[in-house]
């Protein structure tokens, strides 16, 4: 039952203005996007021009197989001087290594069976960290150490060679200087992996080089992941003679498929094995050494000189291309300069280059070379600004020691 309202209160609730009801909103999820009274401004969308591809969202990243506070770091008998990581292995001699840590000078990659990362120690050792899926004993250790000291050259006394070559020429003391006065060190490779790689090589860019090696070392033995990158053992010759064709164009190889499956069919067909065939090339004379490789499929003078100075020991070959050609035409040879380059005058250089530097021409070749790279891309390599921190993690791990 209501209780009736008076005339008088009637009235004054009349003239007075109407409320405005108070909503009490629920509270939202934290999930639930907050709204906005006005509404969003419109999404630009650019045309991508013709030729520019888009950049690709970065790859996820993994941790390393060990923990840096369990790593077991090797010393190795060489020095920074007697081999610099990043004069060594991103310029050019393989394909196959990554540098796997972005605070450190770190680079890792396969030895054979081995996965293996490369590091300096706080006293410029260069040491070794094997990578496998079981513990790590002194026989696995040594059987790691003796193949990376044949990987590495690491008998070839580099500061030797480096004095010599300063002597004999004012280019390579003005190089050498540039580039910290040694550790450019020319490596020993497994003779089918080098072949390969190089296989990949002819009119080609480094990025491009790289991705056709790495996608043709993924037909090897798994070893593991590192920093990322999934790491294989190179594979065999049977391995490479069982892709087709077509499965290497669809995967960008282009023209370079057909030599790649021609060669690995050839290779089979030595007696004895391909692997056996290039590894008997270590006791030939150089001439002998080219001229064999030139009857492989897509193996020209330049490549081949390339798999004999990096794999078959023979340290006076000399690749021959347009940036070694300037270097000769402007310093050795300037008589030749404006001439375009022929297969003769590839020999006339090489052995220019032979009588200035003598047996290990080829080492002080590949110094020249190095010293014609952007500067930008050795600087990437060796971007070492963050010393202390590394200094740091090398003291908290474990460094065994090991006579030989």
């Amino acid at each position: 039952m209501r209780l009736p309202i008076s005339p008088r209160l009637a009235a004054a609730a009349a003239a007075m203005p109407p409320r405005r009801r108070r909503l009490v909103k629920p509270p939202m999820p934290p999930s639930t996007p907050l709204l906005s009274s006005t509404p969003p401004p419109a999404k630009l969308v650019e045309t991508p021009k013709p030729g520019i591809l888009e950049p690709s969202p970065p790859a996820r990243r993994h941790l390393p197989l060990a923990d840096e506070a369990q790593e077991e770091w090797h010393p190795l008998p060489l020095s920074s001087g007697d081999l610099s990581l990043h004069l060594t292995l991103p310029t050019g001699q393989t394909f196959l290594w990554r540098r796997t840590s972005l605070s450190s000078l770190r680079f890792t990659g396969a030895v054979g069976p081995h996965l293996i990362s490369l590091s300096h120690l706080p006293d410029g050792r260069l040491a070794f960290l094997l990578h496998n899926d079981g513990p790590t004993t002194p026989s696995s250790v040594a059987a790691a150490r003796a193949a990376l000291c044949d990987y590495l050259n690491a008998t070839v006394p580099l500061a030797d060679l480096w004095r010599q070559f300063t002597v004999a020429d004012a280019r390579f003391a003005e190089v050498a200087a540039r580039l910290g006065g040694g550790g450019a060190r020319v490596l020993r490779q497994d003779p089918v992996e080098c072949l390969f790689q190089f296989l990949c090589s002819s009119n080609n860019n480094i990025a491009r080089i790289e991705k056709m090696v790495w996608t043709l070392a993924g037909y090897g033995e798994l070893l593991g992941e590192v920093g990322g990158f999934v790491f294989h053992r190179f594979p065999t010759i049977e391995r490479l003679a069982q892709v087709s064709e077509q499965e290497l164009r669809e995967a960008g190889f282009g023209y370079r498929a057909k030599y790649i499956v021609g060669t690995a069919k050839e290779l089979i067909a030595k007696p004895g094995g391909g692997a056996k065939w290039l590894a008997l090339l270590r006791d030939r004379e150089l001439p002998e050494v080219i001229e064999g490789l030139c009857t492989l499929p897509g193996v020209g003078p330049k490549v081949a000189a390339c798999i004999a100075l990096f794999s078959l020991d023979k340290n006076q070959a000399i690749p021959v291309d347009t940036h070694v050609w300037k270097v000769a035409t402007k310093y050795l040879l300037p008589e030749l300069a404006g001439k375009s380059l022929t297969p003769k005058l590839s020999i006339v250089v090489a052995d220019a280059f032979v009588a200035k530097f003598g047996k290990y021409a080829g080492w002080a070749q590949t110094v020249l070379f190095i010293g014609q790279l952007p500067a930008q891309k050795l600087l990437a390599a060796d971007d070492t600004s963050d010393a202390k921190k590394v200094t740091k993690r090398k003291r908290g791990a474990k460094i065994v020691e090991i006579q030989t």
